[in-house]
């Protein structure tokens, strides 16, 4: 399975779109960059490709329109996720912003995600 890789330009513009809404944190992943909130993802970028989390009504709705479609990897997209149309990157409508606004405030309303961190092995006697 191939990872896609995104730009600087892909990271600069991800960031813009979630850098200033509360609770939002931005990390790496796979190559790539994923929002969270409260440790649960609610935004990744995927090469150029932006997706977001939510609910199954909204997500037929956005796959509805022209340009969404399957966010992550060919073969095998991430469940809650549609990709936003690439055709928005450039647009000043507000799409974008209201759809990962969505997909804050759903995402933002589940509990909020455990640690899983991995406890170091034990050196061998």
């Amino acid at each position: 399975m191939e990872i896609a890789k995104p730009a600087e330009g892909d990271k600069e513009y991800f960031r813009s779109l979630v850098k200033h809404l509360p609770g939002a944190v931005i990390k790496p992943m796979f190559g790539n960059l994923a929002a969270f909130v409260n440790g649960n993802m609610f935004c990744g970028l995927f090469g150029s490709d932006v997706g977001v989390r939510l609910d199954e009504a909204a997500r037929a709705q956005l796959s509805a329109l022209p340009g969404a479609g399957p966010f992550g990897p060919q073969g095998r997209p991430m469940g809650e996720y549609v990709s936003l149309p690439s055709q928005w990157r450039d647009s000043t409508d507000g799409f974008v912003d209201e759809w990962v606004r969505r997909a804050l405030v759903y995402t933002a309303a589940m509990p909020p995600k455990q640690s899983t961190q991995r406890s170091k092995p034990k050196p061998a006697k």
